[in-house]
C-alpha cells in the first residue's frame, strides 16, 4: 500500500512540474490538461490524506514567492472562506475552459491551486 502511494504521488507531482514547463513555454491546453489529470488523480478514491498533504506542501515549495498576496490573504482567511474560493475558481476554469480559453483556464486553476497550498 505504500508503495502504491508513493507511486501516486509521484505522477501527481510529475505531472504538476510537466503542467509547470508547459504554462512557462506558452503550451496552455498541455498545461491545463495535465492539471486536470492530477486534480482527477487527487480525487480518487485511491488518495489519502497524506497525499493530499504532501501535493499541498509540493504546490507551496512551487508556488513560493518573496512577494505573494495570496500568501498574505490566505492569513486573513477562514478555512470556509479559502473552500469558497477556491470552488469560485476552479469553476471558473471551467467555464473559460469550455470557451476554449485555455490560457485563461490554467490562470484560474493555479491561483485556485495556490489558495489550497500550505
Amino acid at each position: 500500500m505504500k508503495d502504491s502511494n508513493e507511486f501516486i504521488l509521484g505522477n501527481i507531482i510529475k505531472l504538476m512540474r510537466s503542467s509547470e514547463k508547459k504554462f512557462k513555454l506558452g503550451n496552455f491546453k498541455g498545461a491545463i490538461d495535465d492539471k486536470m489529470k492530477a486534480n482527477a488523480m487527487l480525487k480518487s478514491k485511491s488518495c489519502d490524506k497524506k497525499i493530499v498533504e504532501k501535493y499541498r506542501e509540493e504546490l507551496s515549495s512551487l508556488y513560493s514567492s518573496k512577494f505573494d498576496l495570496i500568501f498574505d490573504h490566505k492569513l486573513k482567511i477562514d478555512e470556509t472562506k479559502r473552500n469558497q474560493i477556491v470552488k469560485m475558481l476552479e469553476k471558473k476554469s471551467n467555464e473559460k475552459l469550455k470557451s476554449l480559453d485555455y490560457k485563461g483556464a490554467i490562470k484560474a486553476y493555479r491561483r485556485a491551486e495556490k489558495y489550497f497550498s500550505n
